[in-house]
Formats: structure tokens, sequence, C-alpha cells
């Protein structure tokens, strides 16, 4: 699994942003008697994050190795092997639930939502951050990588697969609120460099998103990097990225109810 390779060194450039910290706990609406869940939770940065606002959290996530620099940072928060499609929980423990910048990495949307169900209680609400097939489609990125994103885009789910496995599962998408990259945004994940194009020059950054972690083209990457190096230095880049100009959203965050 490559998180279990990349997990020792994921944290140096994946941080708990503060907005969107922000925006989950506002969505999500918690109290602070009740239980949440994490699913996918990674070093769980957001977990944390959340948890330090005074909320009971459980994380769940494939990866011994992520769990492993979880359970380092916060041994009270309770930290399982679990993936979405089977979370090794009871029925209905959960008052609510989040998963953030996950789905991609889930095998089975509709069985995933389902089992999501099957653990939130009644009224229960997840909330989701994530892009979709459509934003990524309006990344700038598409231009110097076009392999590794096209098979990025291929495996996240699009907003029309994510409404048909939310409705399969007895669940309703009750609000959706896009999100733009904030110049000052602390985690570092794919699209961190809309606006600051140097950033993807950074390895470390590279290594900490799963679209360039993931991809064996080393020859891609290189010979992107050495294009976008071209673009920025003679002034095209500017003209590169209006032509990936939309009104779509770089992400969106997804409030789903179980009724």
């Amino acid at each position: 699994m490559i998180y279990n390779k990349t997990g020792q060194t994921y944290d140096a450039t994946r941080k708990a942003d503060p907005f969107i910290v922000d925006r989950i706990f506002q969505l999500l609406a918690p109290k602070p008697d009740q239980f949440y869940l994490d699913i996918g939770c990674g070093t769980g940065n957001y977990t944390i994050a959340l948890a330090d606002k005074g909320l009971k959290f459980y994380g769940v996530e494939p990866s011994e190795q992520m769990l492993k620099q979880a359970k380092a940072k916060n041994p009270q928060i309770k930290w399982q092997t679990g993936t979405a499609e089977k979370i090794p929980c009871e029925h209905s423990l959960f008052d609510g639930a989040i998963a953030t910048l996950t789905l991609h990495h889930w095998t089975d949307l509709e069985q995933s939502f389902k089992e999501i169900s099957r653990v939130l209680k009644n009224k229960g609400r997840l909330v989701i951050f994530t892009s979709t097939q459509e934003q990524m489609k309006g990344y700038w990125l598409n231009k110097y990588f076009p392999g590794i994103l096209r098979a990025s885009i291929q495996q996240m789910p699009s907003y029309q697969d994510l409404e048909e496995a939310i409705k399969a599962s007895g669940m309703v998408i009750t609000a959706k609120e896009k999100y733009n990259i904030h110049k000052d945004l602390q985690d570092s994940f794919l699209y961190i460099g809309k606006n600051n194009p140097y950033l993807y020059f950074d390895e470390q950054i590279r290594n900490g998103i799963s679209s360039f972690a993931l991809s064996a083209d080393d020859k891609e990457i290189q010979e992107g990097l050495s294009s976008l190096s071209h673009d920025l230095e003679y002034d095209q880049f500017i003209d590169v990225k209006k032509q990936y100009a939309n009104n779509l959203g770089d992400y969106v965050f997804i409030t789903v109810e179980k009724k």
C-alpha cells in the first residue's frame, strides 16, 4: 500500500487546514456529548483538529503506517484499521461522520455509503470534502501532467456517481458548497499550487500527493516540470492558467444525512 511507504513523511506537507477544519465543524453541527467517525483518517490530522474542539472521535484507516502516526500524535482517540467498505464498528454507533480527501481511494462507492449509513444513527450527518471528476478537468495540471491527471480523474467519482451511490444507501444530499484554493492553504493536497505553481518543484510536496506518489511515470513528471518551468520563465503560464478558468470550484463540501 502506497501510504504505508509515504506515511512516514506524510505529515511534513499534509496539515489540517484551519479553514477546512472550521467549515467541516460548522457543516457537521456537532454536539460535545456525541460520537463521530473519520473515514480514511490518514495520520489523523483532521480527526485530531476536530477532537481538539471538544468532540469525541473514532478514526478508521486502512494503512497501518498512517495509523501508527495518528496514534503517536493522539493516543486518546480510538484508531482502528478499516475501510469505507468495511467499517469495524457496530450498527448506529455514530452521530456523524467525515470523509476528507479520501473518496478516490474507495474501491466500491455504493457499498461504502451503505456501510456509512449502517454505522450512523438516524438523522446522522456525513460531511465530505473532495474534488470531483468535473472539477479536476479544470485543473491546469492537466496541461503539464496529462497522464497523471487522467489516471486521477478516472479514480475520482463524478458528482453524478456520488449522487447515485448516496441515494442507493438511503441517505440524501442536503447541501453542497464549492471550495476554491486559498492563498494560505496549509494542507498540500493535489491542487495546492493552483496559484503558486512553484510548489510542484518541491519533491516533498509531490510525495505527499497520491496522484504523484502513485505514479510510476517519472518521465512525465520530469517533462511536465520542465515544461512548467519554461512557461513560468517566459511568462506563458498565465495564459495556460486562463485556459483552465471555470466556475465549478476546485473542491467541494457535500453534506449528507441519514433520514
